[in-house]
């Protein structure tokens, strides 16, 4: 499947999920049974850890079709980065998509600073460098928005097989943003 068509696929597949007509399909027990030969996810979703947020549901996608990656922020830390390293080297996908979201908990966090214990720190500094990016007094969503491009970009800076990838034209990195009060992704 080329990147155009895997681009299409994700749009709708969004747009099913928008109208209230999800397919559903790929779920089922003969699908499981195909899956234990191994997985061939045709794109890689680095999404926040949001429970309102569902890349397979967004997207109205199957077992196997994507290769999701959540962390709160969908933040580039170490562990997501080489999650989709994984994906790029060994899976095949073509796409990878960053996906911030609608009023981000995270960002909010991030935005409001203080102390939040050693781990959450570490992981809100993730943002910081988007919040930085971003007029002052910019919204939260706009901050959201802002930290998927950076992080797209992140991707290709602090990793030497998704950048070869990339260039190579084998890998597509594209920022989104899902609107929590409709469901619809805008690709950014």
């Amino acid at each position: 499947m080329t990147q155009k068509k895997v681009l299409s696929r994700l749009v709708e597949g969004n747009e099913r999920f928008v109208a209230d007509m999800l397919k559903g399909n790929l779920s089922d027990a003969k699908r499981r049974k195909v899956l234990t030969k191994g997985q061939n996810p045709w794109a890689i979703v680095l999404s926040c850890a949001d429970s309102r947020v569902v890349p397979e549901m967004a997207f109205d996608t199957g077992l196997g079709e994507l290769f999701t990656v959540r962390v709160a922020g969908n933040v580039a830390n170490a562990s997501s980065v080489a999650s989709i390293e994984y994906a790029v080297a060994h899976c095949g996908s073509k796409v990878i998509v960053v996906m911030g979201h609608q009023s981000c908990g995270a960002v909010t966090a991030a935005m409001a600073g203080g102390d939040n214990g050693y781990n959450i720190n570490h992981l809100l500094a993730h943002i910081s460098p988007a919040i930085a990016a971003s007029r002052s007094k910019a919204s939260v969503n706009a901050v959201v928005k802002k930290n998927a491009m950076m992080v797209a970009e992140e991707l290709i800076n602090r990793s030497t097989i998704i950048r070869e990838a990339v260039m190579k034209g084998k890998v597509l990195i594209v920022p989104a943003y899902y609107n929590l009060d409709s469901g619809k992704v805008d690709f950014l």
